[in-house]
């Protein structure tokens, strides 16, 4: 196996999962494909936070993945990389959290079928980070949703990705220690990101960045 073609980087948000997928897409000659929150009839990325929305919200974040993530097997994946922000299975970690039991069964009902449709990752990059830190870090980013998050929820959303990842055996999976990653700096975070990612050939590994300034 070469380098992965089709690199996927998750993690919570405020985590920097976008702006590293962005930095990897360039870096690789390759292509980011990003979200786009604020294009959601919902607001930016939290109707989650609005318990009469719930299933709504995530019966449109889920269809809206599924189209966006389909039309990655209609490109040339090996003319090409791309580098992506969210995994399919993101919005089931919120669904879990947020719909009743009548209502998660029914999405988990129409997930497995559009699931099977997708195509998946060569390489998952989990970004990890503390409650603090990405309350911190949303706070400081000024967006709307940052004054809805409470810590209470973060904390759950933080443990379900974290029994996710746990669990997780789909794909070549490198955990990353976040807390302290500046990517786009000049401590050379980056490239050691990088090497992880040329160098892993399959099962999970573990990388902590050296100390470094954290990203705004």
């Amino acid at each position: 196996m070469g380098q992965p073609r089709y690199i996927v980087v998750e993690g919570p948000p405020g985590v920097g999962k976008t702006r590293l997928a962005e930095l990897l897409a360039e870096r690789l000659d390759g292509r980011a494909m990003v979200e786009d929150e604020a294009s959601s009839p919902f607001g930016e990325g939290y109707p989650r936070l609005r318990p009469k929305d719930a299933f709504q919200a995530q019966m449109f974040f889920l269809i809206h993945r599924f189209q966006r993530l389909q039309a990655l097997g209609q490109l040339d994946l090996f003319d090409q990389c791309v580098v992506c922000d969210c995994l399919f299975a993101r919005d089931r970690l919120y669904a879990a959290l947020d719909l009743g039991e009548a209502e998660f069964s029914l999405y988990e009902q129409i997930y497995r079928v559009l699931e099977d449709r997708v195509v998946g990752p060569d390489l998952v990059i989990f970004l990890q980070a503390s409650g603090q830190v990405l309350m911190e870090r949303i706070r400081r980013r000024k967006r709307s949703y940052a004054r809805q998050i409470s810590s209470r929820y973060l904390a759950k959303v933080i443990e379900a990705y974290n029994d996710f990842f746990f669990h997780y055996r789909d794909t070549a999976l490198l955990v990353i220690s976040a807390n302290e990653l500046d990517p786009a700096g000049s401590g050379g975070e980056l490239d050691d990101i990088l090497a992880q990612v040329r160098g892993l050939r399959g099962g999970v590994k573990y990388y902590v960045p050296l100390a470094g300034s954290a990203p705004a």
